[in-house]
């Protein structure tokens, strides 16, 4: 393999074992005879090779492998069909579903250029997007109401590096932003798992003050925003760790610094401008600013990508609503470092954000023996897509709101109140 030689040599080989033994021992906690379904960039080799030797150390059954490629993409909006786009492998996805059905686990690799797609036909992305989004959905719906467990950790790609460090040289960008991962995925440190187990014992706590209080409504105020998002009836804040209804407990991001929940889908109110840029499958969108009506999105805009936005929320019914709210100081690690990471897993946890469509059903008293039907009733959202962008700064207040109308201070100026 000769594809990547600078970036094998600009990441730091120990850390990279750290955080493969992190992503299968915390991330997964895969189990003795345990299947694996790896995704991954093709650059990503270096890791997945690790977590490969990780997993099979710990026992794993079976690990598979798929490979993603940012040209062979590329080739595809450069000369392919145009009936194409409406086209995705429901093959692979109907097998990813029936493998999470068999109790496999679910790994994958981020790391993609965040600007891809960002110079390609804007109806043929969404068009795309939307036919993987379907295909997708018996995989994704195993993923979401958390029947395996499942873990997101990442790679510097080079030209996610160049985009996050343009001004540095490739080798040095890859550098930059390798350390950048290994900090904010707590590999730098002698004990990373115990690490872990302290950052997940703080988000517990946030979690279970936030359970205590079964506030109806959480009260968004700040520059362009002015936004009450209505929280689903028998909702649950959870935050790191998480029992899969496999019964085994994962930490699904790493990294992590949110503590979460479902929104009600038809109780959220006024609007809201994001405070960083949405990476969405190779495109970015910028200065989004939308309205919400009886929980609906019905005016949407941004000052870059805006096409693909709305594209994106003429999904299905459920791509207008909320499937999940989520707090975050801003004083958290991945924003203290300063670094805009173009990337939705470490910048959602640089900020409070929301999350258009599905809901996950953990995030429900009871979440694992509730039926959709009742999901829905208590206030759950259902999708094909579910995309998290930011709408928290240190120019934001957070009141809790309980069913009697008083308010709680949650947050100000971005920090725990």
């Amino acid at each position: 393999m000769t594809f990547m030689p600078q970036s094998q040599n600009a990441v730091d080989p120990v850390k990279l074992e750290k955080l493969a033994e992190v992503a299968v021992k915390v991330g997964l906690q895969l189990q003795k005879g345990q299947d694996l379904v790896v995704t991954a960039p093709v650059v990503a080799l270096p890791l997945v090779r690790l977590i490969t030797k990780q997993a099979y150390q710990a026992g794993a059954g079976l690990v598979s492998a798929f490979y993603s490629d940012e040209e062979t993409t590329l080739s595809r909006y450069q000369y392919g069909s145009d009936e194409s786009f409406d086209r995705a492998s429901d093959w692979l996805y109907e097998g990813m579903a029936k493998a999470y059905a068999n109790g496999a686990a679910r790994l994958a690799v981020a790391g993609d250029n965040p600007l891809l797609l960002s110079e390609q036909d804007a109806g043929k992305v969404g068009r795309a997007n939307r036919a993987t989004s379907t295909a997708y959905k018996p995989a994704l719906e195993k993923i979401s109401n958390f029947d395996i467990n499942w873990n997101i950790v990442s790679y510097p790609n080079p030209s996610w590096a160049k985009v996050v460090f343009p001004d540095d040289p490739e080798p040095i960008a890859i550098a930059k932003l390798a350390r950048a991962i290994f900090a904010a995925s707590r590999v730098d440190v002698d004990d990373p798992i115990a690490a872990w187990t302290e950052h997940n014992a703080n988000l517990a706590k946030r979690s279970a003050w936030l359970n205590g209080e079964r506030f109806a409504s959480l009260h968004f105020k700040g520059p362009g925003t002015d936004l009450t998002v209505g929280l689903a009836d028998g909702h649950e804040w959870h935050g790191g760790a998480s029992t899969a209804k496999n019964g085994i407990t994962c930490n699904p991001n790493i990294p992590t610094e949110e503590v979460f929940t479902t929104p009600h889908a038809l109780r959220v109110e006024g609007q809201v401008s994001s405070t960083k840029p949405l990476s969405h499958q190779g495109t970015l969108i910028d200065n989004i600013q939308v309205r919400f009506e009886g929980g609906r999105i019905v005016e949407a805009k941004a000052s870059r990508g805006e096409e693909v936005l709305n594209k994106v929320l003429d999904t299905d019914e459920g791509a207008r609503r909320l499937g999940e709210v989520a707090l975050v100081p801003h004083s958290s690690p991945i924003s203290a470092s300063g670094i805009l990471f173009y990337n939705t897993l470490f910048d959602e946890n640089a900020s409070c954000h929301i999350a258009l469509g599905q809901c996950y059903s953990k995030c429900f008293l009871n979440g694992a023996t509730l039926s959709q039907e009742e999901i829905k009733a208590q206030g759950g959202n259902s999708s094909l897509i579910h995309i998290d962008w930011m709408i928290g700064s240190d120019k934001v207040d957070i009141d809790g709101l309980r069913p009697d109308g008083s308010r709680v201070a949650v947050m100000r100026q971005g920090e725990w109140a």
